[in-house]
């Protein structure tokens, strides 16, 4: 792992807490994107070298609002880069952890990514990404 790549936070409105992260970080969302897969819409923060990832639910049955139905809005995974997804995926499932892809899957930002069942890391959902180079 090379480092922290973004800290993913669920909330139930984008309109609502773009202009509050905006506020507390003192910088302006740089990007927002659908990410159809996931069934989220997300928005993007940079502070220093790390990302906070705002992320919303676009149907009322996503994984974005049972999250905030059981435990409400906050922190919801904390994201690592990774130079080489593929090998740091069968490194970590050598060493016992539990992913919840088999493959690495596209994900925001331009990454792939892979997520860690968060019963194999102590309750915090892990994402590993990987940003994908363009030829």
């Amino acid at each position: 792992m090379l480092k922290t790549e973004h800290i993913g936070v669920a909330v139930k409105n984008l309109k609502e807490a773009i202009p509050i992260f905006e506020k507390l970080l003192n910088s302006s969302c740089y990007k927002t994107e659908m990410v159809e897969s996931e069934q989220v819409n997300t928005a993007f923060f940079k502070q220093g070298d790390t990302k906070i990832e705002l992320l919303e639910s676009t149907t009322p049955d996503g994984v974005i609002s049972r999250f905030i139905e059981k435990k409400g809005e906050g922190i919801h995974h904390i994201a690592f880069e990774t130079a080489d997804i593929a090998s740091e995926m069968k490194r970590l499932q050598d060493e016992g952890f539990i992913l919840l892809n088999e493959k690495p899957k596209r994900g925001a930002d331009n990454k792939l990514v892979c997520f860690l069942h968060p019963k194999s890391t102590k309750g915090v959902l892990i994402e590993l990404c990987q940003e994908i180079k363009t030829p």
